[in-house]
């Protein structure tokens, strides 16, 4: 049976709705849930909002509970048109756009001295397999820093910039984690704000939006 790991921000409310109460607890220093279905054992950990709670989570469930996969799922804020309230998408690669070496090390502002781009890219055969799962989700680069983005011009500055249409607190964490260990991740996100909107939005879509994107991610997960 897969053991699967999922990271959780804050959107724990759709874990319950989907699944039910847990099986159990992990043994472990953080929130760990078990679900168990009839194709895979799910360790949901709720790491909290940001890159370095969602990286100690990433390699948390990668060491002591040997997940075979890293997924996660999660509310995101739009930075296109296209990009609108309820939008679900997955993701093929992350830029960390607040990390920024450019001054000593003379690469572009987010990327890491020793990656050859800014870009962190996801495996492509789940980005496929989840496109084949729902052929609505389109393939998107999501721009991730320690902020929440409200306001409409850093918006337009991250999508300019870096050519991203979502934004978020924690794939940069998961990305980068997941690569280093050589373990594969899926990300699902869905918008809960958009272009021009911010926090209050959020707080009228965030927990429906996190219905969308977590049903997304079990039909996938079904099928590998």
């Amino acid at each position: 049976m897969k053991r699967v790991g999922l990271v959780v921000a804050v959107e724990t409310g759709a874990l319950e709705r989907k699944y039910g109460l847990p099986s159990g607890k992990g043994k472990s220093i953080f929130d760990v849930s078990l679900y168990k279905t009839p194709e895979y054992t799910l360790y949901a950990l709720h790491s909290g909002a940001g890159e370095i709670f969602a990286a100690a989570a990433t390699q948390h469930l990668i060491d002591c509970f040997g997940v075979d996969l890293i997924l996660n799922y999660g509310v995101v804020g739009g930075l296109s048109p296209e990009m609108s309230v309820g939008r679900t998408v997955v993701v093929n690669s992350v830029v960390h756009y607040d990390y920024d070496v450019s001054a000593v090390d003379g690469v572009d502002r987010g990327q890491y001295a020793d990656m050859t781009s800014r870009y962190i890219t996801l495996d492509r055969s789940l980005v496929i397999r989840a496109q084949y799962v729902d052929r609505r989700l389109d393939a998107v680069v999501c721009a991730s820093g320690d902020k929440f983005v409200a306001d409409a011009a850093e918006k337009e500055w991250l999508r300019s910039e870096f050519r991203a249409e979502i934004c978020d607190m924690e794939a940069a964490g998961i990305a980068l984690t997941c690569q280093r260990n050589e373990k594969p991740c899926l990300l699902i996100k869905t918008v809960s704000d958009a272009t021009k909107d911010g926090a209050a939005e959020y707080w009228r879509n965030k927990e429906d939006a996190s219905d969308l994107c977590l049903g997304v991610l079990d039909k996938v997960v079904r099928t590998l």
